[in-house]
């Protein structure tokens, strides 16, 4: 029997910007402004049905003129991508739609960003909900419509309003969506609702249901549906201990109906779980929300989409973001192979060469992996869990062949206890994967740059020095003579030439009395070179150059972004200096 069940909507954004009061405060006023409190608290969700967002928005809903067959929002308690992350499905996301909170007054932060890009990549609408509208300086408050309320301000107060958020819009265009102020919105395809609030002084907070509950029956009603008397479909949000129960799983459910004594089966990273559900359990009304004891009652079935928390045996190995499904005794091992190769599908699909990466739930290692592959990098293992003994040899073993690639990206995790670090390994960790993106990106710069001087470091390179005057200390055998470097870099070993023609090389230098190996142009030290006498191949006042082989030439062509503008002309110098000779020259 098909019918449309709620949307499942996630709550995202930067730390502090305010996710969790926009979750509770829209829970609050749902049952604030229903005497009997229709909302139910499921499993990390909370579910308010259509009847109390039309009681919450007043003639808001009404005016957007539509024929509502959505039963109302599902809301996941747990705010931030890690939750959203988690939520996932064949092919993308079981979050159906988003809310994005932004601190109105710092804009987009770097979570905000990693939101961003995770909502792209699962290409899930979303709404933004510009937080923290009522600490702009001079902002008064009212009780009334968030637009009446900023239509009331002063004019001043009114102009940082609207240049915040055209900030936000400004902002928002860089990362490739429009977006506009939700009354101010054109075409809701094209355009991204952004609705000014305070989850603090619930401000606006009908106006954001309107709009979320607006575009769920405008864009989602054909996705909502479901088979609910069909098998459950579902993903785990949290493996937990709990006391009398031990282990157990708190699932979404997204399609389906799932029932107590049914075989369901788990997706885990070695070969799916089969086991049989002891109990099905939800809070009490609203217990969850009120106080954090945990008090269940158990249930015979729950249907889509809700949470549950499930009581079965065998389930220590689960992690969270694996899919579960339920199952009939005769689909039980087509059901089995299908789950296995939509878990293979993400931990498998590495190349055969990369970076390593770890993660501690499927969908995080998904959104990771999309991430970087976006980037163009290449990823030789990615897999859930601490970092293990074989990530770190699986990443030295890039050493040798790539140092730009013995690096482990891991998110949400840590070192296994028998693992120990090796020095040929960079680990960089984090619990916001765009950080993880950003340190990775700015190691493998510093990286590129290291290695390119290791190789720039062994040529040599454009150096022009004189010789100077009254400063001859021997003519011969080797002749020793003080020079000025103009220009470039002299390193002990450098082979010199004169006029086109390698005379000699320095072989060694010194400055009050300490040997040198590298001097850099300004400095004035004394050197030796053999096979040159002072008077005869060389003379006081000479300009010399490094005789660079035409080998080194051609390759420090291709990293002259390691050379400074004087020594990339001085290397153009020394080019038309020995082209005299052979027009081809490092050609």
């Amino acid at each position: 029997m098909e019918s449309i069940r709620s949307p499942i909507c996630v709550v995202l954004g930067h730390v502090d910007h305010g996710k969790s009061s926009i979750l509770d405060t829209i829970r609050g006023t749902a049952i604030i402004e229903t005497e009997a409190g229709k909302i139910t608290q499921a499993i990390g969700a909370s579910i308010i049905p259509l009847e109390t967002i039309r009681k919450v928005t007043g003639n808001l809903l009404e005016q957007l003129k539509l024929d509502f067959t959505i039963p109302g929002l599902l809301f996941i308690d747990t705010p931030g991508h890690a939750a959203f992350t988690t939520l996932r499905k064949r092919g993308g996301n079981i979050a159906d739609i988003a809310i994005l909170v932004v601190d109105i007054n710092e804009g987009l932060k770097p979570q905000t960003i990693e939101a961003i890009e995770i909502l792209k990549t699962y290409k899930t609408p979303f709404v933004i909900a510009a937080n923290k509208i009522d600490i702009i300086p001079g902002f008064m408050d009212f009780s009334d419509s968030i637009l009446n309320i900023i239509s009331k301000q002063h004019q001043q107060v009114q102009e940082q309003i609207d240049n915040k958020l055209y900030e936000l819009i400004g902002e928002m265009h860089k990362h490739g969506f429009q977006a506009e102020r939700f009354d101010r919105l054109s075409d809701y395809t094209k355009q991204i609702a952004i609705i000014p609030c305070s989850a603090k002084k619930n401000y606006a907070i009908p106006e954001l249901l309107m709009v979320v509950t607006g575009l769920a029956q405008r864009f989602l009603e054909k996705s909502l549906k479901t088979d609910i008397s069909g098998p459950a479909k579902g993903t785990i949000l949290e493996v937990k201990e709990e006391k009398g129960l031990g282990t157990t799983l708190d699932v979404i459910i997204y399609n389906g109906t799932l029932r107590k004594d049914d075989t369901i089966i788990i997706g885990s990273l070695n070969e799916p779980i089969v086991t049989k559900i002891r109990a099905l359990l939800e809070p009490e009304p609203l217990a969850e929300m009120r106080d954090k004891k945990s008090r269940f009652i158990n249930v015979d079935k729950v249907k889509a989409a809700s949470g549950v928390k499930i009581s079965a045996p065998n389930i220590e190995k689960a992690v969270a973001g694996m899919p579960i499904i339920s199952t009939t005794r005769d689909k039980l091992e087509e059901n089995q192979k299908r789950i296995q190769k939509e878990i293979q599908e993400v931990i498998i699909e590495t190349d055969k060469e990369g970076i390593v990466i770890k993660a501690d739930t499927l969908g995080s290692l998904e959104a990771l992996t999309q991430l970087l592959k976006e980037k163009g990098v290449k990823i030789r293992a990615a897999s859930i869990g601490d970092i293990s003994k074989k990530d770190l040899s699986d990443a030295e073993s890039n050493y040798e062949k790539n140092p730009l690639e013995s690096v482990i990206l891991a998110f949400n995790v840590k070192l296994a206890k028998d693992a120990i670090k090796k020095a040929n390994v960079h680990i960089i960790s984090s619990n916001i994967i765009y950080k993880i993106m950003e340190d990775f990106q700015k190691w493998h710069e510093e990286q590129k740059k290291l290695l390119e001087q290791k190789k720039i470091d062994v040529l040599v390179r454009p150096c022009k020095f004189e010789i100077l005057k009254n400063y001859v200390f021997r003519q011969s055998s080797p002749a020793v003579v003080g020079v000025d470097v103009l220009e470039g870099v002299m390193k002990v070993d450098m082979p010199v030439m004169k006029e086109g023609k390698k005379i000699t090389e320095i072989k060694s230098m010194q400055a009050e009395q300490e040997n040198l190996t590298r001097v850099e142009k300004g400095k004035q030290v004394a050197v030796s070179m053999d096979h040159v006498t002072v008077g005869r191949q060389i003379h006081e006042g000479d300009i010399l150059y490094s005789a660079i082989p035409e080998e080194d030439f051609i390759k420090l062509k291709t990293l002259t972004r390691h050379l400074q503008k004087p020594e990339m002309a001085l290397l153009k110098e020394i080019a038309e200096i020995m082209r005299k000779n052979n027009p081809m020259w490092g050609i």
